[in-house]
This record gives C-alpha cells, sequence and structure tokens, in this order.
C-alpha cells in the first residue's frame, strides 16, 4: 500500500469538503503523482479546475481520468462540458457521442451535443440529437425552446408551430419567447395573455 498517496489524498479530500480548493488541488496533484493509477485524484483536479472555469486544466484532468476508464459516460460528459465552454465545439461533440454511447439515457449529453452542433450551424444533427431530449425529458421547457430554435433554423416552420403549441400547454413564457426569437409573430394567437 502507498501510504503516501493515500496520506496527501485524504488531505486533499478534507481541504477539497472544507473549501480550500486551492490547496486541495495541491494534495490530489501530489497524490496523483505518487499513484497515476488511482483515477479518483484525477477527477478531483478536473472538478477543481471545472469550478474555477480553468476549462483547459480542467480537459487535461478528464482526459487523464478516462486513459484509466474510458467506460465512464459522466466522465466523457464531464470533458463535452469543458470542451463547449473552451469553444471546442468539435470536440465536445465527439466527448458527448460518446458519453451517450456508453449511457443513452444521458439527457444533459444529448442537450450538449445539441448546443455544440447549433453553435457549428448544424442545425439537422442538433435537431436529431434535441429530439432525443425531449424524448428523455418530455417536460424540459429548455429542451422544447433549443428545439424550436434548431427547427426554425433548419427551416421547418411547421415544426416549429409544434413546438409552440406544446410548450404553450407547460411553459407559455418560454413558449412567448421562441415565438419572439423566431421571429414567429403568426404563432402569438396561441399563447395566452400573461400575467408577467
Amino acid at each position: 500500500m502507498n501510504y503516501e498517496h493515500w496520506r496527501h489524498y485524504a488531505r486533499g479530500w478534507l481541504l477539497h469538503f472544507f473549501g480550500r480548493e486551492e490547496s486541495a488541488f495541491e494534495a490530489y496533484s501530489t497524490a496523483f503523482r505518487l499513484n497515476p493509477q488511482y483515477v479518483q485524484s484525477a477527477r478531483h483536479l478536473a472538478a477543481i479546475a471545472a469550478k474555477k472555469q480553468n476549462f483547459a486544466v480542467a480537459e487535461k484532468w478528464f482526459e487523464a481520468a478516462l486513459a484509466l476508464t474510458p467506460d465512464d459516460g459522466a466522465t466523457w460528459f464531464n470533458l463535452g462540458y469543458v470542451r463547449e465552454h473552451m469553444g471546442k465545439p468539435q470536440g465536445a461533440i465527439a466527448a458527448f457521442s460518446e458519453a451517450v454511447r456508453l449511457v443513452p439515457t444521458q439527457d444533459m449529453a444529448w442537450y450538449g451535443m445539441g448546443l455544440a452542433h447549433a453553435r457549428l450551424g448544424q442545425h439537422a444533427e442538433a435537431v436529431t440529437v434535441l429530439e432525443k431530449v425531449v424524448e428523455l425529458q418530455p417536460m424540459s421547457g429548455e429542451g422544447f425552446y433549443q428545439l424550436g430554435m434548431a427547427y426554425h433554423h433548419a427551416n421547418r416552420p411547421d415544426d416549429v408551430t409544434g413546438i409552440v403549441k406544446r410548450l404553450v400547454k407547460f411553459e407559455p413564457k418560454r413558449a412567448k419567447k421562441l415565438v419572439h426569437d423566431a421571429e414567429r409573430a403568426d404563432l402569438m394567437k396561441f399563447i395566452p395573455e400573461l400575467p408577467f
């Protein structure tokens, strides 16, 4: 047993627990150097970096974690998340794709992939994955809104109408935003009077 590794890892865990993230990062770094096969150190390092919005460092540590546990869908999702925030939509799509291959019900990975496709102007692809989001989360107002915008950009006006009609039933405010953002004044007739 590598006692030095466990001593630094435990110290990192305690510091992390008490919100002393910079010191925790140093302790986890030492623990990983002493035992680079222990994936949890890499995950903690990535999480701390992501929380501080140091996405380049987070990406490095998520990649290190995946080198040890390539079948971890949650870590693939986290890698996609940081890549999307780094402005790397292609890399985000690759990570989110692997996340949903491993965990097909991971709706947030489908959602992230849809946003990344939209960012690249790949609206037909965005539609396909955002349809999966609303299938998995049938009450996701944000999912329906993004799907409606993807339909709009893919030049599918009838589908935008269908989304507005569906969305108005449970999130009329968001339905109104979709009508406005898609520049579909003709659909205002479906929006009820809102007190706010």
